[in-house]
């Protein structure tokens, strides 16, 4: 049987860097196929999809809200075909009801142990609009080595550069951010998978360079420090959420080999001061990732903290503006409360405002976005900026001979680049 499986394309922020990364999901849920199944993996994102070329079955992997109505747009021209579709991942699962009016099945939850079944039906005729899973947490100890087989790999390549594999060690989050809609579709409960799994799929993984895309790691202190013990001997340089904020715990992740962090930074605190100053301590660098237009914040409030990541000297910075996406407790508030302006999908890409601010205007709130770019990379580029955590990387793998030869001349340029500059 021959199974598509795509991944609609979506827009970057419009201040981002533009760079595409391996898809987690695609090839996590790709691990759960039986076997006679043979998948076909197209990222709209890099390559375009021939309609024309047969296919039995075709499958969509939504991540973001932004790629919700592509999705079904293309699963609308599959069907006028006559060919069965099914939707799943996160997005899916946030648009449950609407992606249903375009397919023969939608699936919601975790999928390990639970495609026989699906595939079952499929083939018999008789698919279920809705396999409901949500309330129904799959076996962690069954989650297998994503199958990264799939992917077209050189097209993952940024400017000749090798960009990160993506990898999970947990799932679920105990903590139930406003923003954030986890709680809904993983569970608050904390739920790691067996670290000796984890680091044999790390170690399968033909890259040094990963990205632990887990919630957080900073949920369980013994399992957080056992997992980088593990990973010592792997050489590999990683990227993550947050780490716990304690001095053995960010030792043990500089000697695994953290490379650096994406970090809230959510008020201009002696605490957030020190907390980055930690992670540097440490050799970690730290991209921070700030959300505006929480209704604590003012114009004033917001031009304070931009000031304030400047003087604590972030690596890099990522600007957005509150998204109140379904299921999260900032939409239910928002729509209560009668302040979401919009619900066009496509407008739900973290740097457009589609609700009702508390203390200015969504227009304001919008400049005042594009002033946080401005002025966090009024001095040095983000590209610069990027650079700079690349040549950082290329170090701790020369350091380590972990440093792949192909990319040798990359990093004279990019070195040469910068003494240049100086």
């Amino acid at each position: 049987m021959k199974f598509r499986l795509i991944y609609p394309r979506w827009p970057k922020l419009a201040r981002q860097t533009e760079f595409h990364l391996p898809p987690h999901g695609p090839v996590v849920f790709a691990a759960t196929l039986p076997d006679f199944v043979e998948v076909d993996f197209i990222d709209e994102n890099l390559e375009a999809i021939d309609f024309d070329d047969p296919v039995d079955f075709v499958g969509f992997s939504m991540m973001l809200t932004v790629q919700v109505k592509r999705g079904w747009a293309i699963a609308d021209i599959y069907r006028a075909k006559g060919i069965k579709v099914i939707f799943g991942g996160i997005a899916a699962m946030l648009h449950a009801e609407e992606t249903m009016t375009h397919a023969d099945a939608v699936f919601l939850g975790e999928a390990e142990g639970r495609m026989e079944q699906v595939f079952a039906d499929f083939r018999r005729g008789a698919l279920k609009l809705c396999y409901n899973f949500l309330d129904q947490r799959a076996d962690i100890g069954l989650v297998g080595t994503a199958r990264r087989d799939i992917l077209n790999r050189p097209l993952y390549n940024h400017k000749g550069v090798q960009m990160v594999d993506l990898v999970h060690a947990s799932r679920g989050c105990r903590f139930h951010c406003y923003p954030c809609a986890v709680a809904y579709l993983g569970g608050r409960e904390f739920r790691p998978r067996p670290i000796e799994r984890t680091i044999a799929e790390m170690k399968a993984i033909d890259n040094n360079r990963l990205f632990l895309v887990d919630n957080s790691l900073a949920q369980d202190t013994a399992w957080e420090m056992d997992l980088f013990r593990e990973m010592i001997p792997l050489k590999k340089k990683w990227c993550c959420h947050p780490i716990e904020d304690k001095p053995e715990v960010l030792d043990l992740a500089a000697q695994a080999g953290a490379w650096y962090v994406y970090q809230a930074v959510f008020d201009t605190s002696d605490y957030i001061r020190e907390r980055i100053k930690r992670y540097h301590d440490h050799g970690i660098s730290v991209e921070g990732t700030i959300l505006l237009g929480l209704d604590s914040h003012t114009e004033d409030s917001i031009k304070e903290l931009i000031d304030f990541l400047l003087d604590i000297k972030l690596d890099l910075a990522e600007f957005t503006v509150l998204t109140p996406f379904p299921h999260t407790k900032a939409f239910d508030q928002l729509k209560r409360q009668n302040r979401i302006l919009s619900t066009d999908w496509d407008q739900y890409s973290a740097d457009r405002v589609v609700y009702q601010p508390k203390h200015m205007s969504p227009e304001r709130l919008q400049e005042l976005l594009d002033y946080a770019w401005n002025s966090f990379y009024r001095h040095e580029s983000q590209n610069m900026k990027m650079a700079k955590l690349f040549q950082q990387v290329v170090r701790k793998e020369m350091a380590d001979h972990t440093f792949k030869p192909r990319n040798r001349e990359l990093a004279r340029q990019t070195f040469g680049k910068e003494r240049a500059g100086r």
